[in-house]
């Protein structure tokens, strides 16, 4: 289960770069012929080459290749491009040119613009890029297997096997259990001023329904997408347009509706009927979006900025609450170890031992009850509390402003406001 991005890398493989373009059968065993007349190796011809100036009268002595030698080279420039563009329109409602409403527009339909754009971009160099692969039917993946419902107990199956399915299935109740929760914990926190209650038992009630019905048919098991999730709050979000000259627009809320969710759920059920226009969408694109939504949505993650403000000068550190009130030594002491925690699931996520990455995850459970041991209970309640960063910013300034000195609240020792970094 290798990440979306990393992906892109494995388009070398199916499509290798010639480096030698004199030697060209050294590398592939395919050979372009006229009736009997041969005409040329592939490479340096190219297959369009061929078919183009021939008729499709290609003959292959082995493997021929998928497509050209600059097929790595563009999708790395479709995948790249992809993520910039929408990055850019998403930012061009704070830009200065355009009337507001259309730079609304503009940043609202970043994404679309963007694939729309480089679906073209691929159109005009007709490189032989991989497309997304959609089925020309409705039926199962293999229809000459099964149906649409799957036999639980089917022929020859051992006795055995229920039992040592015991074991995988803990691991991945302990899994769906954990993405669900934190999903819905990260979409709900505070600072996204939600005013409508969370349905943390209802939505894992429904997940769980949803899982019998997807293992009956076969299906793939519907889970919680937190990236997805965290965009599309994002794409909701209010801000003030009556703010003065030179002002950031203030963050107001988020419009809280269903008519976006049901939406994306109708198309994706309509998408059945525009199978011929999903083929020419080249992966890369897809993989550029899917870029672009998981580096849109470490925005306002604590854990990113703390590990940015390692490599910022004091003077340039922005205005947080813990920068305030703690040492910035013990701040990058407490970001390494969950750096750590993120590498460690990262490298078991990628390696044929993720079957195990449930266990690991629970581990960070451990890890968080050692780090009692490492932090005094003020400091962990400054770096990991429940409230949102401008809660407490808000309520340190009162204290300031009142007289009172601005301490953390809790058992133990106090920790005052930092001056001496």
């Amino acid at each position: 289960n290798r990440s979306s991005d990393l992906k892109i890398f494995e388009v070398g493989g199916e499509y290798p770069i010639v480096v030698d373009l004199h030697h060209p059968n050294e590398y592939r065993n395919c050979a372009c012929y006229n009736g009997t007349q041969l005409v040329g190796y592939i490479p340096p011809m190219t297959v369009d080459e061929c078919e183009d100036k021939y008729s499709s009268n290609m003959t292959s002595l082995g493997d021929c290749p998928k497509g050209q030698r600059e097929v790595l080279f563009l999708s790395i420039i479709l995948m790249v491009g992809t993520f910039l563009v929408a990055l850019y329109l998403k930012a061009f409602q704070k830009l200065r040119f355009l009337p507001a409403k259309v730079r609304r527009i503009v940043s609202d339909f970043a994404v679309v613009i963007s694939v729309i754009f480089w679906v073209g971009m691929d159109a005009v160099f007709r490189a032989n890029t991989p497309k997304l692969v959609v089925p020309s039917q409705f039926s199962p993946t293999e229809p000459d297997k099964r149906g649409f419902f799957v036999n639980p107990v089917p022929t020859g199956f051992p006795a055995w096997a229920p039992v040592a399915a015991l074991l995988p299935a803990i691991l991945l109740v302990i899994l769906v259990f954990m993405d669900q929760q934190i999903t819905a914990i990260i979409t709900n926190r505070k600072e996204n001023k939600l005013r409508k209650g969370a349905g943390y038992h209802l939505d894992l009630f429904i997940v769980s329904l949803l899982f019998v019905l997807c293992s009956v048919m076969g299906l793939p098991w519907v889970v919680a997408a937190t990236v997805r999730s965290v965009t599309h709050v994002n794409s909701l979000m209010v801000f003030s347009k009556t703010n003065a000259p030179g002002e950031s627009p203030a963050f107001l809320g988020i419009r809280e509706q269903r008519v976006t969710a049901f939406s994306v759920a109708l198309l994706i059920g309509l998408s059945l009927l525009l199978t011929p226009v999903l083929k020419i969408i080249p992966m890369p694109v897809l993989y550029g979006i899917f870029l672009y939504m998981g580096v849109s949505s470490l925005k306002g993650v604590q854990f990113v900025e703390r590990c940015l403000i390692i490599l910022m000068p004091p003077k340039y550190q922005p205005d947080r609450y813990y920068i305030r009130h703690l040492p910035n030594k013990r701040t990058h002491l407490f970001t390494a170890i969950q750096f750590a925690c993120l590498v460690i699931l990262v490298l078991v996520k990628v390696t044929p031992a993720s079957i195990a990455l449930p266990i690991f995850v629970l581990l960070l459970i451990v890890v968080r009850k050692v780090m009692n041991k490492i932090f005094t209970e003020n400091e962990l309640e400054i770096l990991d509390d429940r409230l949102p960063e401008f809660v407490k910013r808000k309520k340190a300034d009162e204290k300031k402003k009142k007289g009172v000195p601005t301490t953390a609240s809790g058992a133990g020792k106090s920790v005052t406001a930092v001056t001496d970094r």
